[in-house]
């Protein structure tokens, strides 16, 4: 390694005087330097010529450490240069670099010198370190192609230029806290070389910097640090808390890290590992991807158009999507039909309720709409309260397995001609029909109905619908557990009281917590190609278990203890089940009857009990009710032992233990806990609550699972979303406000047990919120050329209108840089 002599006390009038007198030469390269000093200077007298090679560097990578300050050195400076010089002299031997450190600005405007450097790193303290004709050198070597990385305090450097805040990407606030304090670092970029090979969750001591402005979204964030496992500060920028990113900025490549505020963090193994790869990337060893999560380079754009006045030409009342293999997208509308027509809410009248479930299919290469099919179901009662409305109707799609060839459409719906006025009761099925594929029309005729039970009517709601195939074929079907929870003050649904003509209609006991009821749960059966169906081995039960006498089980269900799975997913790479079912209706928690109301997501790797009504979140219980008097409460729920001791049960009374979900949110926030007692009960004190999950929060709430994202580095398209995503489970919510529109990150190692994620980021300037944008989120998948089509439901309910709409999001980022033919040295590319 070679350093140069220090030079800390050269002022910026005698460099200039310096760069006046010949001794240095500089040209912008046809552009003005981005200087925002108080005192400027006129640069005019001093531009002469700067060559640079473009890009800087070449095959024999080289390094210059930049280490200039305005005060006392950082006493980082050493650790720094001796780490940056050992990462260059280890490792495979394509990676390897020479370093060469030095505080003097003069090298910017030495061509001849800086042309011969990959990249730069500052490992500047704070305050003006370069004169505007110094910084318009290193704009010039940016234009240029060449790479950046920029180490902690390197943010505190040339604060007065707009062209270096643009730089690094973010400033300091002044308040940051200066202790040195372990803290945990969340990695979402598990393909950056700077960061793929680090662990999941980083725990590190470091001092941490909040951020004037958050540049999540104009940056591509690879790091956060996570700011419940430490003391931010009165200037915390909350959970999404970006320590470092990267951008192609001016022509070149820029890494910055908020990390390395110690000299001994230079001595850690991973963080010199975060430092091998940011340089692989800067000094053009290797490629990376730093566009994909800034939001400019995503489009959405609204594909379909309002219907027309009377007719539902264009979209039903949006409830679910589907893409087949060649990028027809078939969407249904549940059932209630636009504005102007009338709505039968009497149970004298044979049309009660009687609404048209439609089919319609988007062609992406004629961008025209067909309406499909309509079906005639029971699901337009309008609004009102929980005994008036309904949310049956056309409630799932999806496309069998080999729908190029035989056209066959799966649609999960509650037929009009099969409800019993009288009972108020009535008939959810699946069926299997045929679409012709030539004209996107669905042939009525061929109803096969694949599986069928019976539903209450007299209340509404929670009629789930979604559905999803796994790799082996099988098909998982939603189905929530249809009862009111106006009878329980919004909590565990278990009064057992309220019925009509028998049917209890308020307690969940007799359908989610029930083994011989199919509410409440996600089935799964393996369709066979006559219209009937086989059970595959796995599901939670046989239908043939001895116990308490048997006949107490239903051998279809794969999960129970779910209340309204609207949407669910499969990612068929590791067949993990992907669910999200909205909660009760509690604003707060009671120390009485237990949480708030809970909306939940779970990753499914086995089947199992999830807990509704007995349990919510991570296994915290509900409090028992039953007869006589429903509104005196008994003892807490075991988790761990759930007994159905209602008096509506016809199932076994000795559940299958229950399993933590993934994520849960309420009004106080996300993944919300509370101190337990020596029972395991939490205290459901909101003062004593802490938040496990802080990037989200809830409202008025209404999960809609989405997605896990696969990357298909075969196709050619220009549209699909870039590697980043792979892998990352997309979640949200129908509300665009507080609650979550996030892609996530899950542990291997303990999803499907309970294990929170490790990761979110925030898809709300991506998928767009707002009155112009995609506000009531209903569903949302992602195509074969993978661009992201989602629902928006619109902005009236029980009805379709102007903003009812099919949209897609496409990415327009591009490659990967530098590209493959910048590469420093073409044989090491990776």
């Amino acid at each position: 390694m070679q350093r140069t002599p220090h030079h800390r006390s050269r002022s910026r009038r005698g460099l200039a005087a310096a760069v006046a007198a010949g001794a240095l030469t500089v040209s912008l390269l046809g552009q003005n330097a981005a200087d925002a000093r108080p005192h400027p200077v006129d640069t005019q007298s001093m531009a002469t010529t700067l060559s640079l090679p473009s890009p800087p560097g070449g095959a024999n990578v080289k390094v210059l450490v930049f280490h200039a300050s305005a005060t006392d050195e950082s006493p980082t400076v050493d650790a720094g240069i001796a780490a940056i010089e050992k990462i260059g002299l280890t490792g495979p031997e394509a990676g390897r670099f020479k370093t060469v450190a030095t505080d003097d600005p003069a090298v910017f405007t030495n061509g001849m010198q800086l042309g011969k450097y990959n990249a730069v790193v500052f490992l500047t303290g704070g305050g003006d370190v370069l004169d505007p004709e110094q910084e318009a050198g290193l704009e010039a070597y940016m234009e240029a192609g060449g790479g950046f990385l920029g180490i902690h305090d390197a943010a505190r450097t040339e604060p007065y230029s707009d062209w270096f805040t643009g730089l690094v990407g973010a400033r300091p606030a002044a308040d940051s806290p200066t202790a040195v304090q372990r803290a945990t670092v969340e990695i979402g970029d598990r393909q950056h070389p700077a960061t793929k090979n680090l662990p999941l969750e980083w725990k590190r001591p470091d001092r941490w910097l909040n951020w004037t402005k958050n540049p999540s979204g104009d940056v591509h964030t690879v790091a956060r640090v996570r700011e419940i496992t430490y003391k931010p500060g009165a200037s915390a920028n909350g959970w999404d808390h970006p320590v470092s990113w990267c951008r192609d900025y001016d022509g070149g490549r820029s890494f910055y890290t908020a990390m390395g505020g110690t000299a001994d963090s230079f001595a850690e193994t991973d963080f010199r590992d975060h430092l091998r790869g940011a340089l692989a990337w800067t000094t053009r060893i290797s490629r990376a991807d730093c566009k994909a999560t800034i939001t400019s380079n995503y489009k959405a754009e609204r594909v379909t158009q309002p219907n027309r006045p009377g007719q539902n030409d264009q979209i039903g009342e949006p409830h679910g999507l589907v893409v087949a293999p060649d990028g027809r997208v078939l969407y249904i509308g549940r059932g209630g039909a636009d504005s102007s027509k009338p709505v039968v809410t009497d149970w004298n009248d044979p049309n009660i309720g009687k609404g048209l479930g439609q089919i319609h299919v988007y062609d992406p290469k004629t961008k025209k709409v067909t309406l499909a099919g309509e079906l005639t179901v029971f699901g337009n009662k309008g609004g009102g309260d929980e005994l008036v409305k309904v949310e049956e109707g056309l409630l799932g799609i999806e496309l069998d397995p080999d729908f190029e060839t035989n056209g066959w459409v799966y649609l999960h719906y509650t037929p009009h001609s099969k409800i019993d006025r009288d009972k108020q009761m009535a008939v959810r099925q699946v069926s299997r029909f045929t679409l012709d594929l030539a004209t996107n029309k669905l042939d009525l005729s061929s109803e096969k109905v694949l599986l069928h039970w019976p539903v209450q009517i007299h209340s509404c709601c929670h009629a789930g619908g979604g559905m999803a195939w796994d790799s082996k074929g099988n098909l998982y079907i939603a189905a929530g557990d249809n009862n009111s929870s106006g009878f329980s003050d919004g909590y565990s649904g278990n009064n057992p009281a309220p019925n009509y003509k028998g049917v209890s209609f308020a307690d969940a006991r007799r359908t989610a917590g029930n083994t011989n009821n199919l509410n409440g749960k996600i089935l799964r059966i393996h369709p066979e190609d006559d219209g009937t169906y086989t059970l595959p081995e796995g599901n939670l039960f046989t239908g043939k278990e001895p116990d308490e006498g048997g006949g107490k089980t239903r051998g279809e269900i794969y999960v129970m203890g779910v209340r309204n799975p609207a949407r669910i997913s499969v990612d068929k790479t590791t067949d993990t089940l992907y669910a999200g079912w909205v909660g009760p209706d509690a604003g707060a928690p009671s120390t009485t009857w237990g949480p708030a109301k809970y909306d939940t997501f779970a990753a499914i790797t086995k089947a199992g009990n999830h807990g509704w009504p007995y349990c919510m979140g991570n296994k915290q219980p509900y409090r028992d009710r039953n007869l006589p008097d429903p509104s005196k409460p008994l003892g807490w729920y075991d988790c761990d032992h759930p007994r159905n001791e209602s008096p509506n049960n016809d199932g076994l009374v000795n559940l299958p233990p229950i399993t933590s979900n993934t994520i849960w949110y309420s009004p106080q926030g996300g993944g919300v806990d509370y101190p337990r007692d020596a029972n395991g009960i939490p205290s459901y004190k909101v003062e004593e609550q802490k938040q496990l999950l802080p990037w989200l929060k809830g409202g008025g709430q209404a999960t809609m699972n989405g997605p896990v994202y696969r990357y298909d580095a075969a196709s050619t398209s220009a549209d699909k979303w870039p590697s980043y995503w792979d892998g990352k489970w997309f979640v949200g919510d129908f509300y665009d406000d507080t609650q979550p529109r996030h892609a996530v990150l899950t542990d291997p190692k303990t999803v499907g047990k309970g294990g929170l994620p490790t990761h979110a980021e925030s898809l709300k300037k991506i998928i767009p919120v707002g009155a112009d944008g995609i506000r009531n989120l209903m569903d949302w998948k992602f195509a074969p050329d993978g661009s992201l089509y989602v629902l928006d439901y619109g902005r009236g309910f029980f009805t379709s209108d102007s903003k009812s709409a099919l949209w897609r999001v496409t990415y327009k980022g591009g490659e990967p840089t530098p590209a493959a033919s910048d590469l420093a040295r073409k044989a090491a590319a990776q």
